[in-house]
């Protein structure tokens, strides 16, 4: 399951964000649903000054992550995401919606290796499938899609070291490139803030991410995780003509945000484990702040 000798001795689930580098053989995969609870509690402005917020968005969601060696460096993964979303005085979603679907492959070009501290390397390469509702909505938290296909693309980086005491410490640092490969038709409710009588095509930003997470095993079984991570995202660009008449060509503003994701990992054997904790957004701009408590189950075949 791991590429280092010093992982192989310690049994790891995984932090709660970081992505996971590709298989070590052909024929080995990977399953593991994630289950998360959203909770707004404010937003911040474009100067990033925190407001509360109310009425709030709320989500349950499931995404779970699929992942095959194909090779013993060449993996590939997808990503399935269901949700489902309430508002006070707002309404719900349609029922449980299914959102955009991201397909990656990985390739590990680099084998670490400890003793030398040279971390192992992972390339991701991928398209996001534009599987989710995004346009002619009947209710605007119906749109959990883009409706473009968006090219993404990572560096991974995976070590680990030795502390005193005999615990492992596992490092990942990662970062995220996202661009649109094409524009789409909208109309009516959208994903993109129109309103009905809206008749137009849309673009999605660019965006990113980058971040570190840090692994720590306090015994084989039981470890302490923690992911540090900053997202941003440019302004999508919007143009048609709105239920008035009147042309609309516009470009949302940019947005950022820093998160951090405490959790405590649990493994029952080096095959199956599961994580608990939460995402907390803490500062950012033109973004909500939002706190995401969730747990996940890895198994590895």
């Amino acid at each position: 399951m791991f590429s280092c000798s010093a992982q192989a001795q310690q049994w790891y689930t995984g932090s709660l964000l970081s992505p996971a580098p590709a298989k070590d053989r052909a024929g080995q995969g990977t399953i593991e649903p994630y289950f998360t609870y959203s909770l707004p509690v404010g937003y911040f402005d474009a100067t990033g000054t925190s407001h509360p917020q109310h009425p709030r968005q709320q989500q349950f969601s499931n995404s779970t992550l699929w992942k095959y060696g194909l090779t013993d460096t060449l993996s590939i993964q997808a990503h399935t995401v269901v949700s489902y979303g309430w508002k006070k005085g707002a309404g719900h979603t349609g029922g449980p919606k299914f959102g955009d679907l991201p397909i990656d492959l990985i390739w590990r070009f680099v084998n670490g290796n400890p003793k030398r501290y040279i971390p192992t390397f992972n390339l991701f390469a991928g398209v996001v499938f534009p599987t989710g509702d995004y346009s002619n909505l009947s209710n605007a938290q119906d749109g959990v899609g883009n409706g473009t296909y968006v090219f993404r693309t990572a560096l991974l980086s995976q070590s680990s070291y030795w502390l005193p005491g005999h615990h492992p410490l596992r490092l990942r640092t990662w970062g995220w490139w996202r661009r649109s490969l094409n524009s789409v038709d909208i109309s009516g409710i959208s994903s993109y803030s129109t309103q009905a009588g809206f008749h137009g095509r849309a673009r999605p930003g660019m965006s990113g991410q980058a971040g570190f997470s840090l692994e720590y095993g306090v015994t084989q079984r039981w470890v302490l995780a923690v992911d540090v991570a900053r997202d941003w995202a440019n302004g999508a660009k919007v143009w048609g003509v709105n239920g008035n008449g009147q042309r609309v060509n516009r470009i949302s503003a940019a947005s950022g945000d820093w998160q951090v994701d405490p959790a405590v990992e649990y493994n029952f054997t080096s095959r199956i484990g599961m994580i608990a904790g939460a995402s907390v957004y803490y500062a950012g701009h033109n973004t909500g702040v939002r706190i995401a408590p969730q747990f996940a189950v890895n198994t590895v075949f």
